[in-house]
């Protein structure tokens, strides 16, 4: 096959080792080959740097399995040509499998150029990613806190839910705090912590609050409370993050935002998934099948067999 890169390298990363090989060779000669291990410290990871450098190569290529490669990536990245490589398309051949083997085979596919790169957004886009994830992450941990509070104060017949519409909202909070700090609600106190129309049903909300609350009960309140609290100062902290990760993109934000049904942290999230620069997407078929909105086709002989709606599609498998 022709070759199209005379100096490269292929990296096979693992937790604690990465074994590396070089293929040095022009188009009509015989390469040749080197392969080294390296521990992944971090000075390690320079000296593999060093060491490539003074092969002089230009691309590598290395898998995308797990985390591992991330290091591996932030460091050599803006030093070479760093193909990011889908682990299922670039297996070895079978019966053959050792990681200096893995390492010289991944150096060979990408020499001819038969690897295909995966999209790595630029260091700023990954952060917002990070901090994008992170912020799901939260929001969903607030909320099951705030369903593991409305099912103990129902296992205890609190009914408070069933007289305010929304708990968690400014009268809902004065009480749950008030019934954290001594374990109940004083009817005489309901009035001066409740606001606007919950005001008009007092009584009913005193009912509600007479329940068979225990000790052990308002310790887990208590603790979920905490909680919740701790969840809410991080994901303001994290919308400050994002705002600040975002201000370079605030144009493409608000023109995503004119999507119907498209919030501004929505928006956010979309960017930091897909980045800014479309041209790795030939396509907008392209972009849905990456977003796993595109059924999958497996058709043979006139006949469309099953496929797996769960799985990602072949474009989506080169993006990271």
């Amino acid at each position: 096959m022709e070759v199209l890169i005379p100096r490269c390298a292929g990296l096979d990363v693992h937790q604690e080792t990465i074994v590396a090989c070089v293929l040095i060779g022009e188009a009509d000669e015989s390469p040749r080959s080197e392969t080294r291990t390296f521990p992944t410290m971090t000075r390690d990871l320079f000296a593999l740097m060093t060491w490539l450098e003074s092969e002089g190569v230009t691309h590598i290529a290395m898998e995308s399995t797990g985390i591992y490669w991330k290091p591996v990536y932030n460091i050599l990245e803006g030093y070479f040509d760093i193909a990011l490589a889908n682990a299922q398309r670039i297996k070895n051949v079978p019966g053959r499998k050792t990681d200096v083997s893995d390492a010289e085979w991944i150096a060979k596919l990408l020499r001819v150029g038969l690897i295909e790169k995966s999209f790595v957004p630029s260091e700023d886009l990954r952060e917002l990613r990070d901090l994008t994830r992170l912020r799901k992450k939260r929001v969903g941990n607030l909320t099951a806190e705030k369903n593991r509070i409305q099912k103990m104060l129902e296992a205890s017949n609190v009914k408070l839910g069933t007289v305010i519409s929304d708990v968690f909202g400014v009268s809902g909070r004065n009480l749950l705090e008030r019934l954290v700090e001594q374990g109940y609600v004083d009817p005489d106190d309901i009035e001066h912590r409740v606001h606007g129309n919950v005001k008009r049903n007092v009584a009913r909300v005193a009912e509600s609050l007479f329940g068979t609350l225990n000790k052990h009960q308002i310790l887990m309140i208590r603790n979920c409370w905490e909680h919740i609290t701790f969840l809410e100062k991080s994901i303001t902290a994290l919308d400050e993050e994002i705002e600040a990760h975002l201000e370079p993109y605030k144009e493409a934000q608000q023109l995503i935002q004119t999507i119907p049904g498209v919030s501004e942290v929505t928006a956010a999230a979309i960017l930091a998934e897909i980045g800014v620069d479309m041209e790795q997407f030939p396509t907008a078929d392209h972009l849905a099948s990456w977003a796993g909105v595109a059924p999958g086709n497996h058709e043979s002989a006139g006949k469309k067999k099953y496929t797996n709606a769960q799985g990602k599609s072949s474009y989506q498998n080169r993006l990271m």
